[in-house]
């Protein structure tokens, strides 16, 4: 079988390979653990005095959840994370809620959570997140997707050079830490999910 050939096979994301009994019941359960999961890490969160995008836990857990969910679940869980928040319920940065933050200046981040999940859940079922190196790769392409989404819109707030200094650079070092230990984590746990799940 060539590299092309593996590569277009689906294998198994973490979360199959833990929990295999299939189900409207399981996968109610994850999306929503999911959702909760990124509204929690969404509460980490420290305020910069320059800038209206706050370091928060969320993108590490769209992503961590991407690459265990897969290119189905994991967008799932980020849609229904932005249903609780645009229904009034706190779990956006700081317990905010409501419309104003799906169209104010930090949208496009959330938007662009959608769409890293989608393509770090896809690199998973083409394996990527077994090795540091394809892990590592996955998580920036993500993080990518989130830069480009958030500073687009950004952009139409404060402009592009404005947007690339207080909502681009600021975050590259706390990204590159999340990456480092979704690099970490990910092969480590299946790893453990080969010793221990049969």
């Amino acid at each position: 079988m060539s590299l092309m050939e593996a590569t277009c096979i689906r294998q198994k994301v973490m979360i199959e390979a833990v929990w295999p009994k299939a189900g409207v019941a399981r996968e109610g359960a994850l999306i929503l653990g999911g959702s909760l999961f990124i509204a929690l890490a969404a509460q980490l969160q420290i305020l910069l005095p320059f800038s209206p995008v706050p370091v928060t836990g969320q993108t590490f857990a769209v992503l961590l959840l991407a690459a265990i969910y897969g290119s189905k679940r994991g967008p799932a869980a980020v849609m229904t994370y932005l249903i609780l928040g645009f229904s009034g319920l706190p779990v956006f940065a700081g317990g905010a809620f409501g419309a104003a933050r799906l169209f104010g200046p930090t949208a496009g981040y959330l938007i662009g959570f959608l769409g890293a999940a989608f393509i770090v859940g896809t690199l998973s079922e083409k394996g990527w997140d077994r090795q540091p190196w394809s892990t590592a790769t996955s998580m920036i392409i993500g993080n990518l997707v989130i830069y480009i989404a958030g500073a687009a819109w950004l952009s139409g707030f404060v402009g592009w050079e404005s947007a690339l200094r207080v909502g681009v650079l600021p975050f590259l070092a706390g990204d590159a830490i999340k990456i480092a230990l979704a690099t970490l984590l990910l092969p480590v746990g299946w790893k453990l999910v080969g010793r221990f799940v049969r």
